[in-house]
């Protein structure tokens, strides 16, 4: 079957999708997110560089009508790379090539603007969505087109600071974010530390946590913090870096013996996972469905990381049906991410990344969705509500 069209827009209304929170998350306010909390002077204001753009939505429509849907983030410059170069380039081509359409889409990428950044995020848009049209005409799930279940169902943990709200949820394992970056020198480490320690005491010995470390991203600190936190037996630190930072990813993993690490989210392709693998930088690999080039270039990192004997651990990979599929579908991928974007006593569902039709945790685990593709639930009309 022919694609007849392609299109992405912004997400203008994501209400069409599900309703706002009725309460902030713990996100809100936090410097969890703020990529300038290296510099004192930006300790704190976090909530001055929020992303200024919306969500994507592509739309992928084969001849016979049946349509695909694919999603990402940075509407802006996102859309006009589906739209204006990706999009008139596989029209007419076959809908279930998506190898060969990966192929060329990153290779003109590649070759003109770099695979990189805003590229790989168009291409998981329409990857996504050539994945999900593929699954709708054949009238199967997107997991069992990639290999079938690989696991009975998805061990989730919860990423957020709600200790309490995601151990009466029933979570197995928690993500802390880390709440001080490298702009406030020894108090943030303490600080840290304190955190950590807390939680630890809480949660008891046997129980799973990790620790992301996204504001951190200075190699010095984050080997320090390293060090101050091996007591508390944390699973794996993650995204300790820039992640084009790739001269200090081997410096920190020999000055750090014995701690698991784990990077990857901010990878786009499945070049840096090949030379991650080569130089063995980290344990565990967390692409992103959305962003690092879809189902296709995930299932190239997941053969990669299963020749190295590397784990996956998809980001927020229970955050939306895609990544649910892929954390099913793959062996090496043993937790599945819930990053809980709600307040405690709020209704999962209308958390970050929820479309009508995904599953949700319950007790802590996951089975997604066996209706045809991804199994969203909205038509086009909802569709075109929301853009």
């Amino acid at each position: 079957m022919k694609i007849r069209s392609v299109r992405a827009a912004a997400i203008r209304d994501f209400t069409a999708f599900k309703k706002p929170a009725a309460a902030p998350a713990w996100i809100v306010g936090s410097d969890g997110g703020n990529p300038l909390s290296r510099y004192r002077e930006f300790v704190g204001k976090g909530s001055r560089y929020p992303d200024p753009w919306p969500d994507c939505v592509c739309i992928v429509t084969g001849e016979n009508g049946t349509f695909g849907m694919g999603m990402t983030a940075h509407s802006g410059p996102v859309a006009p790379i589906v739209n204006e170069c990706f999009g008139p380039m596989i029209t007419g081509e076959s809908a279930f090539a998506t190898e060969r359409l990966w192929n060329m889409m990153s290779r003109v990428a590649s070759a003109r603007f770099g695979l990189g950044g805003v590229a790989a995020y168009a291409l998981s848009a329409v990857d996504l969505a050539l994945w999900d049209l593929k699954g709708k005409v054949l009238g199967r799930p997107v997991y069992e087109l990639v290999g079938g279940p690989a696991h009975d169902q998805i061990h989730c943990y919860a990423t957020g600071f709600d200790i309490d709200w995601y151990l009466e949820l029933g979570f197995e394992a928690i993500k802390l974010p880390t709440p001080h970056g490298a702009g406030e020198s020894t108090a943030a480490l303490e600080a840290n530390e304190a955190v950590v320690a807390g939680v630890r005491e809480k949660v008891g010995p046997a129980f799973d946590l990790m620790m992301d470390f996204w504001p951190v991203s200075d190699p010095a600190f984050a080997i320090e913090l390293g060090h101050r936190l091996r007591p508390y037996d944390l699973r794996w630190l993650e995204d300790f870096l820039y992640p084009d930072d790739f001269l200090a990813y081997p410096e920190v993993r020999r000055r750090l013996p014995g701690q698991t690490l784990a990077a990857g989210e901010r990878w786009y392709g499945d070049r840096p996972f090949a030379h991650a693998a080569a130089e063995r930088w980290v344990d565990i690999f967390q692409p992103d469905v959305l962003w690092v080039g879809g189902v296709t270039a995930s299932l190239k990192v997941a053969h990669i990381a299963d020749a190295a004997g590397i784990e996956i651990a998809m980001h927020a990979g229970c955050n939306d049906p895609y990544g649910q599929h892929l954390c099913y579908a793959l062996p090496g991928n043993r937790w599945g991410e819930y990053f809980v974007g709600t307040a405690p006593g709020e209704s999962l569902a209308d958390g970050y990344r929820n479309v009508p039709g995904m599953a949700l945790p319950e007790r802590g685990k996951l089975v997604p969705s066996d209706a045809p593709g991804f199994g969203i639930e909205l038509t086009l009309g909802m569709i075109e509500s929301a853009l």
